[in-house]
């Protein structure tokens, strides 16, 4: 007879690689735990030692089995039969039956109930001795988004949480370090704990220990989505100006489609990695949506953000690396911060009381101010508008998507020379240059520059422009009064009013303006 091959109460139609098999059962599988779909020809993601059951070829004292190979069916029924209750599952790629196999006595079943083992702790960073305060030289929030659908089964599942306790232990969680939560995406993914749940490795160690296996099809692109949007709320325990990472477990393929996610996940600045496991076999390639998903998910296409391991064995050698990964904090490229998140317009006084000398000093402000930020389409943006009675938009938000274009953009702005409405001009910036962006992502900070008193009120405009979400710094100079000054600029008053006797005092002011704009951003809501 053909020589069976001994398999395990887990292993599934589609681990078996060859058109017809001989395959061994173990005995005493936990019935409870298999997943079969249909009845008589079963979808290849069913358990072959359940299917067995199921259809009456063996008893629970396992034994032999043949699997014949089989196309994919429309759609399997959901049977009870033999005490397994099989499911009802639509299209599937593939599918296979089962027979009476070869009595081959001589092998015996090497199955055994597959315990999940207490993950190993791994190697602590040695770097922080403070067990409670956690690796402080790594700071992220993370959310581990876990596969829990029928395409990972069982007990590829609780190999998963395996690694992730693994990969939770190493980042040396606690209270100033790392803090982690997790998803598990399935039908419907489910949050299964949050950030603020545990601050100790041991307590989220026990809770992963705990999850349940959801089951269902892999709407990996649903799970992410809601998780950028949910879970890294302040409420949820997200903290201010630290990384917010999603790490998605794919075993195989998604069901949906990652693409839309991935964007929703880059707005809320949340920084994508995907691990995938035991990429999709030439078979179910046919069934991928979009077979580049992981580059259409991951925050950047540069490699950095996708992670490949061969299958759920053996993985402790994958768990470093992933760590070293999630702890780059200067790798975060998707994290929200103020360099990156930002439109600042500049409203400078081109009045003939500046002079030319001196109006070269402002645009070297500007263009200081300008450099520390992250200039691109998707990063901040800077905007510039000169006024007298008239005004003049320089350029705005979205003409200069890189730094080198927008400094060059400020050294050619040209003197204009006359009088002074400052109040006209913070309307017309309002309107015109801020207009366009009022719905977009970043934070609108105005900055305006004048050296002497407006002949127009400028306290209504700059109350509008603030109800317009515009954050205001006013910068004066010279014969600026300074009533005018605090009445432009935001609350508190205090900090975003700047004044100089000389032109050549703006230069010491361009780090506080910067740290103004750092802090206002990190203490809005983000």
């Amino acid at each position: 007879s053909l020589a069976s091959t001994a398999i395990t109460c887990f292993t599934r139609g589609l681990d078996l690689r060859k058109g017809t098999e001989d395959v061994l059962c173990p005995a005493n599988c936990p019935l409870w735990q298999f997943y079969v779909f249909g009845d008589g020809v079963y979808a290849s993601l069913s358990s072959v030692c359940g299917a067995a059951i199921h259809s009456g070829v063996i008893t629970n004292e396992g034994g032999a089995v043949r699997v014949q190979t089989l196309p994919g069916q429309e759609s399997y029924p959901a049977v009870n039969a033999n005490g397994i209750q099989s499911q009802a599952l639509s299209r599937w790629a593939s599918s296979f039956s089962v027979t009476a196999g070869a009595k081959n006595t001589a092998l015996e079943s090497v199955g055994r109930s597959v315990s999940t083992a207490r993950p190993s702790t791994g190697k602590r960073p040695k770097k922080t001795l403070d067990k409670k305060a956690g690796n402080k030289d790594c700071k992220a929030d993370i959310a581990f988004l876990i596969d829990g659908s029928y395409n990972i089964g069982q007990r590829r599942f609780n190999l998963q949480k395996n690694f992730v306790g693994k990969v939770a232990v190493m980042l040396g969680i606690g209270t100033e370090g790392p803090h982690v939560g997790v998803v598990q995406a399935s039908e419907h993914p489910k949050i299964e704990f949050y950030l603020k749940n545990f601050t100790a490795a041991k307590e989220v160690l026990f809770a992963i220990k705990e999850l349940g296996f959801r089951g269902g099809n892999s709407n990996t692109g649903k799970a992410l989505k809601y998780t950028a949007q949910k879970f890294f709320s302040l409420e949820n325990g997200a903290r201010k100006g630290i990384p917010k990472i999603i790490v998605v477990f794919l075993d195989g393929w998604p069901s949906d489609d990652l693409e839309e996610a991935g964007i929703v996940a880059r707005e809320f600045g949340v920084n994508v990695f995907i691990v995938s496991v035991a990429k999709p076999t030439t078979e179910e390639l046919g069934m991928v949506q979009d077979i580049g998903f992981v580059d259409k998910a991951v925050c950047r296409n540069n490699g950095f953000f996708s992670y490949q391991m061969p299958t759920w064995f053996g993985t402790t050698k994958y768990v470093k690396p992933l760590v070293q990964k999630l702890c780059s904090h200067e790798q975060m490229l998707c994290s929200k911060t103020c360099y990156n998140s930002v439109n600042i317009g500049f409203l400078i006084d081109g009045s003939s009381s500046v002079g030319e000398s001196n109006f070269r000093l402002v645009l070297e402000f500007v263009s200081n101010v300008a450099k520390a930020f992250e200039i691109s389409d998707i990063g901040s943006k800077v905007a510039a508008v000169q006024f007298t009675y008239d005004q003049r938009t320089e350029f705005g938000f979205t003409d200069h998507a890189t730094k080198e274009k927008v400094l060059s953009a400020i050294r050619n702005i040209r003197y204009m020379s006359g009088g002074t409405a400052t109040g006209d001009a913070i309307s017309f910036t309002t309107r015109n240059v801020f207009g366009p962006v009022k719905d977009g992502p970043n934070k609108n900070f105005l900055i305006v520059l004048t050296d002497g008193q407006s002949y127009d009120d400028v306290r209504g405009p700059a109350a509008a422009a603030q109800k317009a979400g515009i954050t205001v710094f006013s910068v004066g100079v010279a014969w600026a009064p300074l009533d005018d000054l605090k009445d432009m600029a935001s609350e508190p008053r205090e900090s975003h009013t700047f004044f100089t006797r000389e032109f050549t005092g703006l230069e010491q002011m361009v780090p506080d303006i910067i740290r103004g704009i750092c802090k206002d951003f990190l203490d809005s809501k983000q």
